[in-house]
């Protein structure tokens, strides 16, 4: 299953804001906005540009790292995906988040009890069941 289910390119939901600038350059966010069951929230990426960078690179530089803070900020949301094992997916007007159920694994032994790992006689080590975990 897609971890990403959309009409169109992520990059299209992204919206693009310029904060006041101050004496160390430029600053500029990305929003995405995206609905987790009934509640609207959002991811954002901040991004800057200095002065001499502005300088340096004119509007075209100001593109280049537009389009760098874009790829990345993309993959930041892949990622994050990946990780807390979500997807998204509709995209009208805003993206859905909704967690991928794994399939279920059934057991294939009958028994009711989980197995024992065999302990030696002279062993120090007590036996821990394995549904047990060692803080609960």
């Amino acid at each position: 299953m897609a971890q990403i289910d959309l009409p169109r390119p992520i990059d299209s939901f992204f919206a693009f804001a310029e904060l006041a600038s101050n004496r160390q350059g430029r600053r500029f966010t990305i929003t995405f906005a995206y609905f987790e069951g009934q509640r609207l929230d959002r991811l954002q990426w901040w991004w800057q540009v200095s002065s001499a960078q502005e300088r340096i690179g004119g509007e075209a530089g100001l593109e280049a790292l537009r389009r760098e803070a874009v790829d990345r900020f993309s993959q930041h949301i892949e990622r994050w995906l990946d990780t807390s094992q979500k997807r998204l997916y509709d995209g009208n007007p805003f993206p859905r988040l909704e967690a991928i159920v794994a399939p279920q694994v059934q057991p294939l032994a009958t028994d009711a009890s989980p197995p024992q790992a065999p302990v030696e006689a002279d062993s120090k080590v007590l036996p821990w069941p394995v549904d047990k975990v060692a803080n609960g």
